[in-house]
């Protein structure tokens, strides 16, 4: 699937190395293009006070558009004491 830049995308798989988990939404911010090679973005990724938490480049495979069936949840870095 292809996106639009500035759109937002809904990762599908686990990033560990970038703290992303699946169901994280990330808006793409830039479009990788390689002949012969699946087309890639850069996807920048934000907590809920609009700090950036990741911008990272992903295969289009793991992204997808959001849905009317997706709902806003909260998950926190933090650890509870």
């Amino acid at each position: 699937m292809e996106f639009q830049l500035y759109t937002d995308v809904v990762l599908v798989r686990d990033v560990p190395e970038e703290n992303l988990r699946a169901g994280d939404v990330g808006t793409v911010v830039e479009l990788h293009q390689v002949a012969g090679r699946e087309i890639g973005y850069s996807v920048e990724f934000f907590d809920l006070l609009g700090n950036t938490v990741a911008v990272t480049n992903l295969p289009a495979s793991w992204l997808r558009a959001p849905t009317h069936a997706d709902r806003l949840a909260v998950r926190s870095d933090l650890v509870a004491a």
